[in-house]
């Protein structure tokens, strides 16, 4: 006879799965928006005030932000892959060890201190995805 249990389980993780992928793509928009917000800020930098080191200066800062934005972006992916793997089990061997809407939960218990979040932010920061548009912003503004 079928447990009950595994389709609720099942429907459960599958729920949390759509919202953890929904807020994933979310974070994914804003972290175009501080990209593109960087942008401008360089150019109104670079033709109206000249502002060299000063203007790296904020666009480093908007690096590190889009770095932090993309962290929590990466914690809610580590746990959509947990979450897939849980329906798979679920659906595939019937197992129900594991349970949906834990994502805070489960955050909490692997947060780092605080050298290990800002370690987290300069690594989110360092992707090629993250770094790409203020590495160029800043060479511009210094060369200009």
């Amino acid at each position: 006879m079928p447990n009950p249990n595994v389709h609720t389980n099942a429907n459960a993780l599958q729920s949390e799965w759509i919202t953890l992928q929904n807020q994933f793509d979310s974070y994914e928009k804003c972290s175009l928006a501080i990209k593109l917000t960087s942008v401008l800020v360089c150019c109104f930098l670079v033709f109206s005030v000249n502002a060299g080191i000063g203007g790296s200066l904020i666009i480093a800062i908007l690096w590190l932000q889009d770095g932090i934005w993309k962290t929590f972006q990466n914690r809610i992916s580590q746990r959509l892959v947990v979450v897939e793997q849980a329906i798979h089990d679920e659906i595939n061997q019937g197992q129900t060890s594991r349970l949906g809407m834990q994502f805070n939960l489960v955050w909490s218990q692997s947060r780092a201190n605080v050298l290990g979040l800002l370690s987290e932010y300069i690594k989110q920061s360092l992707k090629p995805t993250v770094a790409y548009p203020y590495v160029v912003l800043i060479i511009f503004i210094v060369v200009a």
